[in-house]
């Protein structure tokens, strides 16, 4: 794996151990790309974000009012969807069930379940707080929906060029496979094989297949030094007023009043010793991306 820890914006340990390609046996190195998985939603978020700061939708909009094929499910603001407080089912274990695993599922395929199979929500919005990826990859078709580029693209134009994140795209490596150089390539062990295989190459791992056309709860791939270039860009209004930068780090609050430790895309923390923590992880068969950032003292963990 790779490992970056800076202080105030300077590193002071970097490290990669081990392969980044079994075959080639090829080493990581600081800048091998990485698939980060729901490392992901943080983007996700910024982008909604920088919309609403451009006026082109409110965080207070229903979902089908950019998604009416969910006109169905009432009062599910793109708010709720941040926070992870819509109630909605999350697709991957819908999908577990229900899905033809010989295709390659997409947003447009989760949007057309929700609309044909109308599972219930969970529970009524905002009443509760419970982690769904179906809320990300939503989030990710009303970015397209609104600005009539594919949530790649957007992401491209809006987050990572300005800046200068040339190592950071969204890729899917089985739906629209790449020559990448410098990719690592995430491996699990297989106890029957007794070595390091493709998650591919496992009965038990075909998601990695048959879910690798949604985006928006996943789908970033990146590198240690380009998150710590992300990591700058949120100390500073480069993407987004002060204002809108404070939105995105302040806890969920309830219809109850009760708050809950997320954000839009982070996870919060206060911390008796280190202060305000904000963090995220990222898991998907052969990748473990964490991120965390302690924003009182600046000081970045990846």
């Amino acid at each position: 794996g790779n490992f970056l820890v800076a202080e105030k914006g300077q590193v002071i340990y970097k490290k990669s151990l081990g392969l980044a390609n079994e075959e080639t046996k090829q080493l990581l190195n600081e800048n091998s790309i990485f698939e980060i998985a729901s490392v992901t939603k943080q983007f996700t978020a910024m982008a909604i974000m920088i919309l609403k700061e451009q006026g082109r939708l409110s965080l207070d909009d229903e979902m089908s009012k950019y998604i009416p094929e969910l006109h169905n499910y009432k009062g599910i603001t793109i708010r709720h969807l941040l926070n992870h407080t819509s109630g909605l089912p999350d697709y991957m274990e819908l999908f577990e069930n229900y899905w033809d695993k010989s295709k390659i599922a997409r947003n447009k395929d989760v949007i057309a379940f929700l609309a044909q199979q109308k599972p219930k929500v969970l529970f009524v919005p905002n009443t509760k707080h419970e982690y769904s990826n179906t809320g990300y990859a939503l989030l990710a078709s009303i970015v397209e929906k609104t600005c009539k580029t594919s949530y790649d693209s957007y992401l491209q134009k809006a987050i990572f060029k300005p800046l200068k994140m040339n190592n950071t795209f969204v890729y899917k490596r089985r739906l629209a496979p790449k020559n990448i150089d410098n990719y690592a390539f995430g491996y699990v062990y297989s106890d029957s094989l007794k070595k390091y295989v493709l998650p591919d190459d496992l009965n038990q791992m075909q998601e990695v297949i048959w879910l690798d056309g949604v985006v928006g709860d996943g789908g970033v791939n990146s590198t240690i030094n380009d998150l710590l270039k992300w990591d700058r860009a949120l100390y500073s209004n480069k993407l987004l007023s002060k204002k809108g930068m404070e939105e995105i780090f302040n806890l969920t609050t309830l219809s109850d009043n009760s708050q809950v430790k997320y954000g839009f895309g982070w996870q919060i923390d206060n911390h008796a010793e280190f202060g305000k923590i904000v963090y995220h992880g990222g898991g998907w068969p052969g990748y473990a991306t964490f991120f965390a950032r302690h924003i009182d003292d600046d000081k970045t963990i990846i």
